[in-house]
C-alpha cells in the first residue's frame, strides 16, 4: 500500500508540472482586412485586432492590427487547398493601448513548420479558406511563447482569379507561454527532493 501511495504521490506531482509551467496562456482574435493570395506567399492588410485575452472592442473600434506573412507554396495549389514554408514568415499584433491592453508590438514572431492552407467550402462562387499554422516569438513583457493561428478566409471567383485577394472574416490565436529552462530545473529539483521524502516515509517500519 505504502509503495502505491509513493507512486501515486510522483504522478501528481507530474502532471502538475504542465500546470505551473504552463500557467500563462492568452487568446487574440482579429477580423476583417485582406490577404494577397499568391504562390510566393500569403500576405495579410489592415486586419483588426478584436478582442485581447477577454478585452473586446468597441463597436465601430479596434484594438490594434495584426499582420501575417507565410513563405511561399511547398506543395497543392493556392485554389484547391495545400502547405506553404513558414521561411521567411512572420506574425505580428500591434495594439493601441486604448482599453487595457498593451499599447505598441504585443507579439512579434513568425511561423514554425508547415502552414495548412485548407478549402472548407465553394458556394455562389464564394470560396471559404483556413489558414492554420504554429507561431512562437515574444510577448510585450518579454515572455517567449508558441501557439496557433487559424484565419478562416473568404475570397470570390473574380477576387483570386484577377487580383488574388482575399478577405479575413475571423482569426483566433491561442498562446501558451513556453517553460524557462530554469523554472523547469528548481521544478525538477523540488519533486526530486519531494519524493526523497515520500520514499523515506515509506521505508520507515
Amino acid at each position: 500500500m505504502r509503495r502505491v501511495a509513493f507512486t501515486l504521490g510522483l504522478l501528481l506531482l507530474a502532471s502538475m508540472l504542465p500546470v505551473v509551467t504552463r500557467a500563462d496562456t492568452m487568446q487574440i482574435t482579429n477580423h476583417f482586412g485582406t490577404v494577397r493570395i499568391l504562390s510566393t506567399g500569403i500576405t495579410s492588410t489592415g486586419s483588426e485586432l478584436w478582442n485581447f485575452n477577454g478585452i473586446q472592442a468597441g463597436k465601430g473600434h479596434s484594438l490594434g492590427i495584426v499582420s501575417f506573412a507565410t513563405g511561399a507554396l511547398s506543395s497543392g495549389s493556392i485554389w484547391t487547398g495545400g502547405t506553404f514554408s513558414s521561411a521567411g514568415s512572420s506574425f505580428l499584433m500591434i495594439g493601441r493601448g486604448s482599453a487595457g491592453q498593451p499599447k505598441g508590438t504585443i507579439f512579434s514572431g513568425a511561423f514554425e513548420g508547415p502552414i495548412s492552407w485548407t478549402l472548407e467550402s465553394y458556394i455562389n462562387h464564394i470560396h471559404e479558406y483556413e489558414l492554420t499554422g504554429k507561431i512562437a516569438g515574444q510577448l510585450w513583457n518579454g515572455h517567449e511563447v508558441t501557439g496557433t493561428t487559424t484565419q478562416t478566409i473568404y475570397t470570390y471567383w473574380n477576387q483570386e482569379k484577377v487580383d488574388h485577394v482575399g478577405n479575413i472574416h475571423l482569426g483566433v490565436t491561442k498562446f501558451a507561454a513556453t517553460p524557462e529552462p530554469g523554472t523547469l530545473g528548481l521544478l525538477g529539483t523540488g519533486l526530486v527532493a519531494i519524493a526523497g521524502l515520500l520514499r523515506r516515509k515509506v521505508a520507515r517500519p
